[in-house]
């Protein structure tokens, strides 16, 4: 009996020993895979992190093997949408703001208080949106609260619907009703 003892714990013991190699082995791959591709970073694991800097150096040979791989740049929607609410609702006369964001729109639907003029509330709406997307993005303000049930459903519905492209339209025309913020900006 002690010798089924000691070999279940030696067993125990080197199970341990070579799961704790393993994993330090798969720590040091992805180390080494973050090393060589600092874009493949799963973001900060903290708030402290969250202050760094953002760096990124390639080689001309590095970026024309990465082609290969046919790597599309892509952006989270959702969370610019969340980024572009929240920043909006920062600002002192603002009380709601749905955002939806397309691939070449972002429409901002938002209610404001009275002390707030209809002009400036339309600037920072337009202008926090046009600061975070690239520059073909069209952006459509609207202090008419009813279209925000109109943006959410646009939100639940699928893009492939031949009704969608529709419905997005009639929401821009009835947006474009409201003051859109810089007169100089055709977007």
């Amino acid at each position: 009996m002690y010798n089924k003892f000691v070999i279940a714990i030696l067993l125990c013991t080197m199970f341990i020993s070579a799961c704790g190699t393993m994993n330090q082995e798969a720590e040091q791959q992805e180390q080494i895979q973050n090393e060589l591709d600092p874009a493949r970073d799963d973001g900060p694991s903290s708030f402290n992190e969250e202050n760094r800097l953002g760096y990124v150096h390639y080689t001309r040979d590095q970026l024309n093997n990465d082609d290969e791989n046919n790597h599309a740049a892509t952006m989270d929607r959702h969370k610019i949408a969340d980024m572009i609410s929240r920043i909006i609702l920062r600002n002192e006369g603002f009380d709601e703001v749905a955002t939806l964001v397309t691939d070449k729109e972002v429409l901002i639907a938002y209610g404001k208080n009275d002390e707030l003029e209809d002009k400036t509330a339309a600037d920072i709406a337009k202008k926090t949106a046009l600061s975070i997307m690239p520059g073909f993005f069209h952006v459509y303000v609207s202090d008419n609260r009813s279209l925000i049930p109109d943006i959410q459903s646009l939100h639940n519905s699928n893009t492939q619907q031949g009704t969608y492209r529709n419905t997005i339209t009639s929401i821009i025309e009835e947006m474009k009703k409201s003051p859109q913020g810089i007169e100089n900006e055709n977007k």
